[in-house]
């Protein structure tokens, strides 16, 4: 696929944009207030592979809690601005490495201003980020509705606002809860914009229906090449948002490594706990990232071994135990209980650790 050219915009110790590859963001659900809750979340996602790390930034307590998180994680870290100016200005001068707010409810000229200057004093920047439901009247009524065109327009418009003030270090967002209207919205922009886009299916639901939603979303804007950075939005531990989004990027081969989990759907044959057991291998290869390999978790001796040639490591369940297999071959065979740590050797070993 052709990527969508975009200009490169640093945040933090990060580059994103141009040829650089699309990176992972996901957002803390903790009181940004409480900073050790923060910090204690943000290090399990950095673990998990998350990229980009933003906070909500409701008040001035919160604004001057970023110096002191920021001291603590090895990611670049964004606050996430509604209404108060202020908050913004105090935001940048604690530490955060790129701002983003809607310039739209910031309020007069001058307030936007303010901020603006302050972002360019400091050489952060700004994500525009506009969504559906904060679509402004006079748009509706141009569109007839809440419509991709009218999303765009709106967040263009407050895009030309920063750069007559003097400000074109700019990331830009579009997002809706409606999966095609996002999508569309996004191929609009596409030919209008050279800044970097953030992207994402926003208020995408739970963990089914949000990971369903985003994968159509994402998997649709993606693959025609738009996209410098990605949010998996989920209501839940925002760890399953990372998992969401690297298997997104992998299947769409956007990212290489990692590890691939394949598990068989299970039917009459399967004598072992295949359900919880594929979901511990997924949580456990997680710490691998830095293998490019296919495991497969499979319910039966009886097609296991054929089904898991094509993975380069497998365990296979029967009655109480199970096989362990490398690259169709069976290794071994093991008491149930014993497959996921025999497995995490085999990982081990190739991992050299």
């Amino acid at each position: 696929m052709n990527r969508m050219k975009t200009k490169e915009v640093r945040i933090g110790n990060q580059v994103i944009g141009g040829e650089n590859p699309i990176l992972i963001q996901s957002m803390c659900n903790t009181r940004t207030q409480d900073v050790k809750a923060t910090v204690e979340q943000i290090l399990r996602l950095e673990r998990a592979g998350c990229e980009i790390i933003r906070v909500a930034v409701p008040d001035m307590e919160a604004a001057k809690s970023l110096g002191q998180i920021k001291k603590q994680i090895h990611i670049p870290l964004v606050a996430d601005i509604h209404f108060d100016y202020r908050l913004a200005i105090a935001a940048i001068e604690n530490g955060a490495d790129k701002i983003r707010i809607n310039p739209g409810n910031i309020g007069s000229q001058e307030r936007v201003q303010a901020v603006v200057d302050k972002a360019k004093e400091y050489g952060i920047p700004i994500r525009i980020g506009v969504n559906s439901g904060s679509l402004e009247k006079p748009l509706i009524e141009k569109y007839g509705g809440v419509t991709a065109e009218g999303i765009v327009e709106s967040a263009l418009d407050k895009v030309a606002w920063v750069e007559q003030m003097g400000y074109d270090n700019l990331v830009i967002s579009i997002k809706s809860s409606d999966v095609m209207m996002c999508v569309h919205a996004h191929e609009v922009i596409r030919e209008k914009t050279e800044y970097p886009l953030h992207v994402g299916i926003t208020e995408s639901g739970t963990i089914t229906s949000g990971n369903i939603k985003s994968a159509v979303g994402l998997g649709l804007i993606l693959n025609q090449g738009i996209g410098d950075t990605i949010r998996v939005s989920l209501t839940g531990d925002p760890v399953e948002e990372i998992k969401s989004a690297k298997l997104i990027l992998r299947t769409l081969g956007l990212r290489k490594g990692g590890i691939e989990v394949v598990s068989c759907p299970t039917c009459g044959r399967t004598r072992i706990d295949l359900i919880r057991l594929a979901g511990q291998v997924e949580n456990m290869v997680a710490e691998f990232d830095c293998l490019n390999l296919k495991v497969a978790v499979m319910g039966c001796v009886v097609n296991g071994p054929g089904e898991a040639k094509e993975a380069d490591l497998g365990i296979a369940g029967g009655i109480g135990e199970g096989l362990l297999i490398r690259h169709g071959e069976v290794v071994k065979k093991l008491p149930e209980e014993e497959l996921l740590p025999a497995l995490r050797e085999e990982l081990m070993k190739i991992a050299g650790k």
